[in-house]
């Protein structure tokens, strides 16, 4: 019989579109990744209401590292002054941070202000908040197979030890469960290289609005469609 779900564990979200929200207001990109900010508190109070365990936020790619270097530091600024600013709120709403990606590559004094807010939060418990940071899920993937092999080559397992459970283990996602749900913002129909070995299964939901656009009603609109669907895993 196929699985009804209620209310996903695990919800993930492409956040697209503030580039071309502000562009279409006349204003600078920047502007259009803070409004997007605003529409992060607002999926964190949703998810919190409705009892959601994890929330990974794709905040920035590693494509991204592409864009113009003031586009960067804009993002990198907005991203400290986030986690200055929401850190006493995460530890009042019980929120605890984590983040996935090549944290190594952000800027020394983000990387501190993030290690702060993970260290600050790792006790709470009602919601895990994930943010994607310098991710690339190819790269995920591709250390996984390389941490693999070098085991190997060692001698400390064979090709028969390779499950995908064991490979699953080497992700970044070691210690969270895969999405249930996965929305993308901005009408886009591409996954853009986001946990692609962690949405196998997941549940997709498209919005045609910018992510600034973005709000509580539209999160519990996505998990009222996640309800409605029969989720098979292959199965009849």
């Amino acid at each position: 019989m196929p699985e009804t779900p209620t209310t996903p564990k695990h919800i993930a979200i492409i956040m697209d579109g503030n580039g071309r929200w502000a562009k279409e207001r006349g204003l600078p990109r920047r502007e259009g990744h803070r409004a997007g900010a605003e529409s992060v508190r607002e999926c964190v109070e949703a998810c919190k209401q409705l009892g959601i365990g994890y929330l990974t936020l794709y905040a920035f790619s590693s494509e991204n590292w592409n864009r113009p270097a003031a586009e960067i530091t804009a993002l990198m600024a907005l991203l400290e002054r986030f986690l200055d600013q929401k850190a006493d709120e995460m530890m009042k709403q019980d929120v605890r941070l984590q983040a996935i990606g090549h944290i190594e590559r952000l800027p020394e004094k983000t990387r501190k202000k993030l290690r702060t807010a993970i260290e600050r939060t790792a006790n709470n418990k009602s919601l895990t908040l994930v943010l994607a940071l310098s991710y690339g899920s190819r790269e995920e993937i591709t250390e996984a197979a390389r941490s693999l092999v070098k085991d190997a080559s060692e001698g400390r397992l064979t090709a028969a030890d390779v499950t995908k459970e064991l490979f699953a283990s080497r992700l970044y996602t070691h210690d969270i469960p895969d999405p249930d749900l996965m929305i993308r913002t901005s009408g886009e129909m591409r996954v853009s290289n986001f946990l692609l070995w962690q949405i196998s299964y997941a549940e997709l939901v498209i919005f045609k609005k910018f992510w600034p656009d973005f709000g509580q009603s539209d999160l519990f609109e996505a998990v009222e469609e996640y309800s409605r669907r029969h989720r098979r895993f292959g199965g009849l």
